[in-house]
């Protein structure tokens, strides 16, 4: 029941569609006063969510620093959560705008910083009739040159939560030792360390996939609306929303 309900929250925290809703309501309304209010407050909800420094300036609060490992760092398990592949039609896997994560997951065991990588993804589909995506990532890895034997899957959960408590199982079942190397997206960080640490993970945040990165200001790329912000609003707020969600009910 939880994942339908997180799926219709997330529908609701899309902010095109409160404008869509509002747009309705005036249609519907029959008061001029009120048209006018819905108006004001489409345009308002239209000028903040398309504002690229509102969006860049909170974003870049949320998102945890870099983590720099030295040479001689060396951990025995990496855990890279999924949610950076997806299926097509005919059930090919292909990667994501996400994909950093399996960069930076591989990477790190190029390196010889981690010696095991946990592929923690089953479907977030509603369905749940498509393959497991950690699957597909367990061959894209063998791909990239990482041992097979190095390889665990978790193909069960479907949500942050359960890649907690479905990877803590794993991690318990095989005696792996802490600490264990937290792969995600930077936006992602936050939920993710709160619900492996309740848990009870002993981790170090790797976050990448940086969605804004520090730069110069520029006023002009600063004040032009874009209209593209409107999704990626969708996805900090679902993390925002997300993570008290969680530890309101216990899971964070």
């Amino acid at each position: 029941m939880f994942f339908i309900l997180s799926k219709i929250l997330f529908f609701l925290l899309i902010p095109f569609w409160w404008i869509v809703i509002l747009f309705v309501w005036m249609k519907l309304s029959k008061s001029a006063k009120v048209k006018k209010r819905l108006i004001a407050l489409m345009i308002i909800i239209g000028i903040v969510f398309t504002n690229p420094l509102i969006y860049k300036t909170l974003v870049t609060q949320w998102q945890p620093t870099p983590t720099d490992f030295s040479a001689n760092q060396k951990f025995e398990t990496g855990i890279l959560l999924g949610g950076l592949s997806g299926y097509d039609k005919n059930k090919r896997g292909y990667f994501s705008d996400n994909a950093d994560r399996f960069i930076a997951a591989a990477n790190l065991y190029h390196q010889g910083i981690i010696k095991k990588i946990i592929v923690s993804s089953g479907t977030g589909k509603l369905s749940q009739d498509e393959t497991a995506e950690s699957l597909f990532l367990r061959e894209q890895l063998i791909k990239n040159g990482v041992q097979d034997s190095a390889i665990i899957i978790e193909s069960r959960s479907r949500n942050t939560y359960e890649n907690g408590i479905y990877s803590k199982q794993i991690c318990d079942s095989l005696h792996l030792n802490p600490p264990f190397v937290l792969v995600t997206s930077a936006i992602h960080m936050k939920r993710s360390m709160s619900v492996f640490k309740k848990a009870g993970f002993d981790c170090i945040p790797y976050p990448c996939d940086y969605k804004v990165t520090p730069k110069k200001f520029n006023l002009l790329e600063s004040i032009v609306p874009e209209i593209g912000l409107f999704r990626d609003w969708s996805f900090f707020i679902k993390e925002v929303v997300g993570l008290y969600v969680y530890k309101l009910t216990g899971k964070a």
